[in-house]
């Protein structure tokens, strides 16, 4: 069951009404002794840092426009982290908008906030830096100029922190024709003259002075300079796709790239020199090729990038069912398949036209087989992918294999009571941190839907779940998952990232419920932080024996329970304050210091003192 809480936060919601009346309203605290688990104050700090809709950036003068400021955009979505190497600053902080709108101060479709930030020295947590900006801009927030450098931006979803804190932002909501781009000006853009609106267009080597149309502008990864608050070039070489993410390896010239489609197409950029994405060759993955996987598509054919789908499936390119956000550690590659429910009309022609079906989609409809009673292949229309999947790629083999399935899959929604304790559905932001040492992949669940037990029946919500899962398990499944936010309802969970120090996890919550209490009912940038001091996880010998027992999680907060049962908090004089359904851990940090008691279905009853 998912709880509507944010590490704490006083949002909240829990469908209980069936386990009240296993729970007395009051207990006698005062007939035994029971066994006392004690919970250390937890060293973790969470921070709203920045409220789309209520706090202001300064822009740039656009449109004709005075340079001011403007409201700041909704729909949070990509983080990027820029380290500072030059103060004692931490470094500056990107964030996506996926709202389109158009904007009179901060531009046109999508765009970009950035903001700085310091660690206090007393407690770790971060401080916003006042800055001021090449440009003449001051202040804390500021918007990204999009219009007078780039010629506008789509919407602007995953992206890419690469090294020396260089960033990416994606244009994923693919644009097929001028009446579908949220743009004032729909005239011809030329490529590094811009526009009469769009004239200080940076332009792109080899491209530079030819003519495309304004829509063909969009779907691109664009560069930005996160210190100075614009955009420096549309990335025209690694093709135009709806893309969602990336990441580039150690060596600074290996970029691998998803897009967000069905199919979606993984890909690769190579630079010829390290450190300069201007130059070099593009691929698109083809897993059945003999030799190399990768085929290349010519990156100085400007008509080729336009069209770069098209290409992929000439060459015969493996597909995917929406690749989302791309990470890397340890030499391998990581990607989310965020998955569609029936994809099989989506990319039946496609398959017709020449591409490939992924080995593991073919693995998966000959297994559905059996449900359905017939053979099925990934173009059969009863064929499924509710869930999605994290894939890895191992760049050593060229192959890619299924490194953790969503699920468990349900063809039943299960009621409330038989709701399992780890489900992860539909992975969609993926990114790394390192924590002590160790690395751990950042998950992001965003809800595709709530059918075959996405949610508990009944449940009609889209509460997301974000996710950490320590890459040093060996073939790890659901129940390796440690889930450290629930954000409130209607909205995605997105962006999650650490900081390089380890000690903060920042992520953003998504267009939540505009029914929601301030500042819930707004996007928001959050930072939680205190990781380097964190009990991640359960540790394996936590319980002994077969009684009844819990034990404490101090830098989360998380109460674990020996069994999956039905759960009560009564204070210190016996009065009933929470009671939660089939539950295996529950998030105590709303619990102010003092003495509680905790009681499982079974009546089993154990004192808990909140330090």
């Amino acid at each position: 069951m998912k709880k509507l809480v944010l590490l704490g936060a006083a949002v909240s919601f829990s469908l209980v009404a069936m386990a009240q009346n296993a729970f007395s309203p009051k207990i006698n605290v005062t007939d035994w002794e029971p066994t006392t688990v004690v919970v250390p104050p937890s060293p973790m700090i969470t921070q709203y840092l920045f409220i789309g809709g209520h706090h202001k950036v300064q822009t740039t003068a656009t449109y004709g426009n005075a340079a001011g400021e403007a409201l700041a955009k909704q729909w949070h979505d990509f983080l990027g982290f820029t380290p500072d190497d030059n103060s004692a600053d931490l470094g500056w902080v990107s964030v996506n908008h996926e709202m389109v709108v158009q904007n009179d101060s901060i531009g046109d479709g999508g765009g970009m906030s950035v903001f700085k930030v310091k660690r206090d020295p007393a407690t770790d947590s971060l401080i916003i830096v006042d800055q001021t900006l090449a440009d003449g801009r001051q202040g804390k927030f500021f918007a990204v100029d999009f219009a007078n450098t780039v010629g506008e931006t789509g919407m602007n979803c995953g992206g890419i922190t690469g090294p020396m804190g260089r960033i990416w932002t994606a244009e994923e909501w693919w644009r097929s024709g001028n009446g579908s781009i949220a743009d004032r000006d729909t005239g011809d853009f030329t490529i590094g003259t811009g526009t009469a609106n769009y004239p200080v267009s940076e332009g792109f080597p080899g491209f530079d002075g030819q003519t495309i149309k304004k829509y063909e502008n969009y779907n691109y990864m664009v560069e930005i300079d996160p210190r100075e608050a614009k955009a420096v070039r549309k990335q025209y070489n690694w093709g135009r796709q709806p893309f969602e993410g990336g990441t580039i390896m150690a060596d600074n010239k290996t970029v691998y790239l998803g897009s967000d489609a069905t199919p979606g197409f993984f890909t690769k950029f190579v630079a010829t020199t390290a450190g300069d994405f201007t130059d070099g060759k593009t691929y698109v993955y083809k897993h059945d090729a003999t030799g190399s996987k990768w085929v290349e598509i010519d990156n100085t054919d400007l008509n080729k990038m336009l069209n770069f789908s098209a290409e992929a499936v000439a060459a015969g390119a493996t597909m995917f069912n929406r690749i989302e956000w791309v990470t890397n550690a340890g030499g391998k590659v990581y990607f989310t398949e965020t998955g569609r429910d029936n994809p099989a009309g989506r990319w039946r022609n496609i398959k017709a036209a020449g591409a490939v079906y992924a080995p593991h989609h073919m693995d998966r409809a000959a297994a559905q087989s059996n449900e359905f009673g017939k053979t099925l292949t990934p173009d059969s229309s009863e064929y499924w992918d509710y869930y999605g999947r994290i894939i890895e790629y191992d760049p050593a083999t060229g192959q890619t294999s299924v490194y953790l399935e969503g699920g468990p899959y349900f063809t039943v929604d299960p009621s409330v009571n038989q709701y399992p304790a780890v489900h992860l559905s539909n992975p969609d932001g993926l990114n790394t941190v390192t924590i002590n040492g160790r690395d751990y992949l950042l998950i992001n669940e965003d809800l595709n839907g709530t059918s075959r037990g996405r949610t508990p029946a009944g449940i009609s919500n889209r509460t997301c779940e974000l996710f950490l899962l320590d890459l040093g398990i060996q073939n790890p499944g659901l129940n390796d998952l440690v889930r450290i936010a629930v954000v409130p309802v209607g909205a995605e969970v997105t962006g999650a990232l650490g900081t390089p120090d380890g000690k903060t996890i920042m992520f953003n919550v998504q267009h939540p419920s505009g029914n929601n209490p301030f500042p819930f009912n707004n996007s928001l940038t959050v930072a939680v932080t205190g990781w380097d001091k964190a009990t991640i996880g359960l540790p394996e010998d936590a319980f002994a024996g077969e009684t009844f027992s819990m034990y404490p999680n101090p830098a989360t907060r998380t109460l674990y329970f020996s069994e999956q049962t039905d759960i009560a908090i009564y204070d210190m004089n016996g009065k009933r304050l929470k009671v939660y359904r089939n539950v295996k851990d529950i998030d105590i940090s709303g619990l102010a210091t003092g003495v509680y008691f905790v009681q499982n279905a079974n009546g089993d009853t154990q004192k808990l003192v909140v330090e």
